[in-house]
């Protein structure tokens, strides 16, 4: 055993990080995060889980091999990221829990650095890193919580194109320098540290939510109890975004990428009806008649790039209708797995 990995499993009884990643069939990237994170154990106490949602290309299997120091969890079921974070949750010794994504790598220091600035910043209940793409890509990582008028700016394009304007460009803060650490209302799930005392006291993760805006809920929950959610740009980590979503076959996806739109959409359902109850309604009118209404002006039209508009927004009408009624106006969570 390697320095790195004696030091991801130690003996003490009160450790300076848990790290928790949950895996779903992205067994090469999970093998390249668990290599970078062994590198930036080093010195630190630490332990690491992999709750495996029940890979099928061998994942668990790997972990079990070439990473012994790893706690591995086999869920036996398809958890979602809420439930699959929940069984490592449970048995976090850390006095912070990092959520890793499978796809994303530690750079240099990260992982170290995050633990400093928790024990400097005794108010701070979360807290999120710069994240970059494999170019260094910018990717949005301080973020205001969603809400029917942020929706409308980034549905009509008026986000985007109005960046640099602190109305416009509200939602993501484009408008912010990302080289500028801030308080923030939410980070992505793909790094979070989080400090335990603060997740034992307003709960783990919501399992309503399988997948997506679980991490937005929490973040929001931990605000309520008056935590701070903090970014921090001098913690940088690389992340792919999408390698689990892009295993699934059997959903239909728009082509925005790899997210899941039944299951994104179900869960800004559930978001909405929780956290704005009747609003819940006016969030569902208002990115499925945006869509129906984008469909239309596209219908007729012959050329590839209107029948692909076409196409794309019929597909989210219905998303849309499917998941208003599946959730029952966002007021139940259908049973797992989605």
């Amino acid at each position: 055993m390697t320095q790195a990995a004696a030091a991801a499993r130690p003996d003490a009884s009160i450790l300076d990080a848990s790290v928790v990643i949950v895996s779903f069939n992205t067994r090469e990237v999970l093998r390249e995060c668990l290599s970078t994170l062994a590198r930036e154990a080093e010195g630190l106490s630490i332990e690491t889980f992999v709750v495996d949602n029940v890979s099928g290309d061998g994942s668990a299997a790997m972990v079990e091999q070439d990473f012994p120091w790893v706690q591995l969890r086999r869920s036996g079921a398809n958890l979602g990221f809420a439930g699959a974070n929940n069984v490592a949750f449970r048995e976090a010794r850390g006095r912070y829990v990092v959520l890793l994504n499978s796809d994303a790598f530690l750079e240099p220091g990260a992982l170290r650095l995050s633990i400093e600035k928790m024990d400097l910043t005794p108010r701070c209940g979360l807290a999120g890193a710069r994240l970059v793409g494999r170019d260094g890509a910018w990717q949005p990582a301080a973020r205001v919580f969603p809400s029917v008028l942020n929706d409308f700016l980034m549905l009509s394009g008026l986000s985007a194109h109005y960046r640099t304007s602190r109305f416009f460009g509200r939602m993501d803060r484009t408008w912010a320098s990302p080289a500028v650490a801030a308080e923030t209302d939410w980070v992505p799930g793909a790094y979070s540290i989080i400090r335990k005392d603060a997740l034992d006291q307003v709960g783990f993760f919501d399992e309503n939510f399988f997948l997506y805006y679980e991490e937005v809920d929490l973040c929001r929950r931990i605000k309520a109890a008056g935590w701070q959610i903090w970014y921090w740009p001098d913690v940088v980590v690389v992340h792919l975004g999408g390698e689990s979503s892009r295993t699934v076959k059997s959903l239909k996806m728009s082509r925005f990428g790899a997210q899941l739109t039944l299951w994104r959409v179900r869960s800004a359902m559930l978001y909405y009806r929780k956290h704005h109850g009747a609003l819940a309604w006016a969030a569902y009118r208002l990115e499925r008649d945006w869509n129906a209404l984008r469909a239309w002006k596209n219908a007729g039209k012959h050329d590839a790039v209107s029948e692909r508009k076409h196409e794309d927004s019929q597909l989210i009408v219905e998303v849309m209708d499917q998941a208003w009624r599946e959730t029952r106006g966002g007021r139940i969570s259908p049973p797992r797995p989605w």
